[in-house]
């Protein structure tokens, strides 16, 4: 099987290629403009990850195509029914890094709960070793909202009991039985968003949780909440954040994600882009106003991001890619 890997780093290239010896496999750069466009008649199977998008223009570029594999649990860069039309079929990686992603949440909580970033800064950046004005707060004690209790949410659950953290809950799927095995409990999202001290986003993306966390959702919060979101940028409408920022509902947010994150790195092409989307535009220039603002940590979607959790990534990618060379697809996307 022809296969085209979008992957940018040597030894993930590596480590895929010592075991997909037997396809013809192409590795293309996903920075590269001129990778970007490259073209294949043969290629059947496409390989990518979050910031490679895949949508029907495709088809120009590779018109054998039968399979998209990418190694992402989310799959919302490609149109999912764009690819069933042409009969494509579309595999993610439902689990890899439950408990990695849930540990970078609370890292990312314990640096703005202890103001370790504004610490750090302070020595380095002055040789000032002075306490005043970085006073910070226990975690024991308070209420966490975790939203979605997929394999993640039920780590961050785990990891907030751990600190002593009272945890409230919310899933349109409610799984009743861990409630008492967790030592959480379910509530209305109103009621999450009302009662909570922090609350942190587990919830995939997609039609219904697009802007879940908008100027509605916001104030409907108590003033000071501290807002993590290691799942998806849409969840949140920046906008209405940088808004919430701004009025003191929000006393902190860390953010792993952030919406058109895809596009923060390619500025210079944005401008030069003879018909400039005003929304995007809107929305890159909320995203620097976080990047700046003191009580925001964003981070470049490193949540997933250890040698244990790639190469779990790597193995079900080699999985799904054996399933499609073999005619029987899994992890079906979608």
């Amino acid at each position: 099987m022809k296969i085209a890997v979008y992957c940018g780093e040597g030894w993930e290239r590596d480590y895929l290629a010592k075991r997909l010896s037997e396809h013809d496999v192409r590795f293309l750069d996903p920075s590269s403009p001129e990778d970007l466009a490259y073209t294949d008649e043969q290629t059947e199977c496409l390989c990518v990850f979050i910031k490679t998008r895949v949508d029907g223009s495709i088809f120009t570029r590779f018109p054998a195509l039968r399979a998209v594999v990418t190694r992402s649990t989310g799959f919302d860069h490609i149109d999912v029914s764009a690819m069933k039309e042409r009969g494509v079929s579309v595999s993610n990686v439902p689990a890899y890094g439950e408990n990695t992603v849930a540990e970078y949440a609370f890292a990312m909580l314990l640096s703005l709960s202890r103001k370790l970033y504004e610490t750090y800064e302070r020595v380095v950046e002055e040789g000032n070793f002075s306490t005043e004005g970085i006073m910070g707060f226990d975690l024991r004690g308070r209420k966490m909202g975790i939203v979605g209790t997929g394999h993640t949410g039920q780590h961050a659950i785990r990891m907030a009991r751990g600190f002593g953290m009272e945890v409230i809950a919310f899933d349109v799927h409610e799984k009743k039985e861990l409630e008492s095995k967790l030592e959480f409990m379910y509530v209305t999202f109103e009621d999450l968003l009302a009662q909570s001290d922090v609350i942190s986003l587990h919830a995939p993306y997609n039609e219904h949780t697009r802007h879940m966390i908008n100027s509605s959702a916001f104030a409907k919060m108590k003033k000071g909440v501290y807002l993590i979101n290691t799942a998806r940028g849409g969840l949140v409408e920046t906008r209405a954040l940088v808004q919430a920022v701004e009025n003191g509902t929000i006393a902190g947010a860390g953010l792993d994600v952030v919406e058109s994150e895809e596009k923060m790195s390619h500025d210079v092409s944005l401008l030069l882009d003879e018909h400039p989307d005003a929304e995007t535009l809107q929305i890159l220039l909320a995203n620097q106003y976080l990047i700046d603002h003191p009580n925001v940590l964003i981070m470049p979607h490193n949540a997933f991001n250890t040698r244990e959790a790639r190469e779990r990534i790597l193995e079900t990618t080699l999985e799904n890619i054996h399933g499609v060379a073999n005619g029987a697809p899994v992890n079906m996307a979608g």
